[in-house]
């Protein structure tokens, strides 16, 4: 019997900071989602099979010039699609209504009130409170399409085309802000694209695992292990598809922190039968890094000195052409943006970090996951929970960490508070609570007193975030009296630093990196 086809949602990107939230609310009800560029062409759409699109929301105003179109061809495919905020308004432009500049802007919470019966409404409250981010307005609705809701600031907020199966929103349903938003996404997949929910991580394990023995063939890997859990989830699932013909790779490159990575991928290598070849690589990636402040050309050193490694080691093995990598989605979505008109953020060393000419052909078996996505994919696997609750650490280790030059001796000392705040968030119970905890070593000194003494030393920011995904983020509410205790701690315990500062910014607009 012949396995269906997965059901797939496409999301058009222009360039909104939800995209990436789209595609997990889709996910959430167990139908893949894809974001790829907004002006995707109806052929290639077709070779994706999907069941529906959602173009999402964007920075622009549809009378811009060389505002971001989709090809108008996409709303006569017989696709179900929902526009979002500029994906309403472009909607409503391309199709003949009429866009125009509201008499201010809305931004935040609105009041949603339902004024006709609409299937991507159904269930939802007469009124409700919802996430507005835009400037202009829908005036006029293009033929064929009944207005089915309004907002406070603005006269019209939804429509729909119910014979075409067209539907467009003014707010955002997919962020946490916008009540019955999840709502809102089943009954456009269900009731409007009639998807049953078929995708599973199970599947997902299954294909990828055939995927692997196709790309690699009768061939050898060899994978980038750093203890990690993207990494180590990615080697666990190579492995289950080629056994011994993968060998791990663990670059000890001197720019990781304190808390024994390299127990991370003993622990592996014992539970899975790992092949794993430890290359110590401090001094080499120490030297490159000597005299850069630049974050971006920090990645891509680093990047281009893991690549090189592997490249060594793979020519000690006999038909190795391969590289596996823990590449994540949200890693493709910040370091390049070919698939929307949105902007780069950071390049990741392990996506465009990498060197433009290299022996190695890349194989990223996570990259359609999210970090989340990625955890129960483990679970899956089995591989053990200390693995997989680690917090989130860059590739480039602690050389984004020191803003400014790298040194052993401000390695040393970023390492040392980093190791202290962990220890103090794992002894006050908060460790697996939050999603990403560091210390940044700033490029600033400040004065202070110690034995009576007038000090002029470095100043160490702390950062923690909770989040579920690592799109978005909000600082972690740390309680005072623990960072009090670190506070303490690191000044008193690491030599050259006299203050300690602590992260207060979300993402969006900061990232939860520094660098």
């Amino acid at each position: 019997m012949k396995k269906p086809r997965r059901e797939n949602i496409l999301i058009l990107d222009f360039g909104s900071q939800y995209t990436q939230l789209i595609a997990r609310r889709i996910r959430e009800h167990r139908v893949f989602s894809e974001i790829v560029r907004h002006d995707i062409r109806p052929r290639e759409i077709r070779r994706k099979a999907p069941r529906g699109l959602v173009l999402s929301g964007g920075p622009w105003s549809v009378y811009q010039p060389n505002a971001p179109m989709p090809h108008p061809g996409v709303f006569e495919m017989g696709l179900p699609v929902l526009g979002i905020c500029y994906g309403m308004q472009v909607m409503s432009h391309v199709l003949g209504g009429k866009v125009g500049a509201g008499k201010q802007g809305e931004y935040g919470r609105s009041t949603f009130r339902r004024i006709e019966k609409d299937p991507l409404l159904a269930g939802l409250p007469r009124s409700l409170s919802v996430w507005m981010s835009h400037r202009d307005v829908v005036d006029a609705v293009p033929s064929h399409f009944v207005p089915s809701g309004e907002a406070s600031g603005s006269r019209l907020a939804a429509a729909h085309d119910d014979a075409r199966k067209l539907h467009m929103l003014l707010f955002h349903p997919e962020v946490v802000h916008t009540d019955f938003g999840k709502r809102i996404f089943k009954n456009f997949l269900s009731r409007i694209c009639a998807c049953e929910g078929t995708w599973s991580l199970e599947e997902f394990v299954q294909d990828t695992c055939r995927r692997i023995r196709r790309e690699v063939g009768s061939g050898r890997a060899i994978a980038a292990l750093s203890g990690g859990v993207d990494s180590s989830v990615a080697c666990v699932l190579a492995h289950r598809a080629l056994g011994s013909r993968l060998t791990c790779i663990y670059v000890d490159h001197g720019l990781g922190r304190a808390d024994d990575a390299e127990g991370a991928t003993r622990t592996l290598e014992e539970k899975f039968g790992l092949r794993v070849k430890r290359v110590d690589a401090g001094r080499r990636f120490l030297k490159k890094l000597e005299g850069v402040e630049d974050p971006e050309k920090k990645r891509r050193i680093i990047g281009e000195e893991f690549i090189r490694t592997f490249e060594e080691e793979s020519e000690k093995l006999k038909d190795t052409q391969f590289l596996v990598q823990g590449t994540l989605y949200p890693d493709v979505i910040e370091s390049v943006s070919w698939k929307g008109p949105s902007a780069s953020i950071k390049t990741h060393h392990n996506v465009g970090g990498l060197p433009s000419s290299m022996n190695l052909r890349i194989v990223e078996p996570l990259k359609e996951l999210f970090k989340d996505e990625v955890r129960q994919v483990g679970r899956l696997l089995k591989v053990p929970q200390r693995v997989l609750m680690r917090h989130p650490f860059p590739g480039p280790g602690l050389a984004v960490r020191i803003l400014g030059a790298v040194t052993s001796e401000r390695l040393e000392r970023v390492r040392e508070a980093d190791r202290i705040f962990l220890e103090e968030l794992r002894a006050a119970g908060l460790y697996d609570e939050v999603w990403q905890a560091l210390a940044v070593l700033l490029p600033v000194k400040s004065v202070g007193v110690m034995g009576d003494s007038r000090t002029y030393e470095d100043v160490v920011a702390l950062r923690a975030v909770t989040s579920r995904d690592g799109m978005t983020a909000d600082w972690a509410r740390i309680p005072a009296r623990v960072l009090s205790t670190v506070s303490n701690r690191i000044v008193n315990e690491v030599k050259g630093v006299n203050r300690v500062v602590y992260d207060v910014s979300s993402k969006p607009p900061a990232t939860i990196e520094w660098e």
